[in-house]
């Protein structure tokens, strides 16, 4: 599944799933997305939260002008933290109205451990065309 974001995928996120209303990320820990003591830095897993929240909303099929978005508000619950292996990130829409939508999402580990969650509010864009 092609990932259209440079950000993440300078990071190394892949996009597994994506379908209306729902959104799936996986990411491999390397050093470099660790912080001072060793543990997934708290930015990024605010990141891969805040992408699958936001991605959950923003579906477009394939060949369909590409839906774009804005995070109003975006709270986050830190549970357990990461040092290794590979995190996945699940969002899904909660409720949805004329442009705004909120969404919620978990980070798990590969033992579906979960390290994270949140809850956003957000605000669906224009329709743009593809790059």
């Amino acid at each position: 599944m092609h990932l259209s974001n440079p950000f993440l995928q300078s990071l190394g996120v892949e996009l597994v799933y994506w379908a209306v209303g729902e959104a799936e990320f996986h990411m491999p820990i390397e050093a470099r997305h660790l912080n001072r003591q060793g543990m997934l830095h708290g930015g990024l897993i605010a990141t891969l939260l805040d992408a699958a929240c936001g991605y959950a909303g923003l579906h477009s099929a394939e060949g369909e002008e590409e839906v774009h978005g804005v995070t109003v508000m975006l709270n986050i619950a830190y549970l357990k933290a990461a040092r290794s292996g590979r995190v996945i990130a699940r969002g899904r829409v909660s409720r949805s109205g004329r442009s705004l939508y909120f969404a919620e999402a978990s980070l798990v580990d590969e033992e579906g451990e979960v390290l994270a969650t949140a809850q956003g509010t957000f605000k669906q864009g224009d329709r743009r065309h593809a790059a």
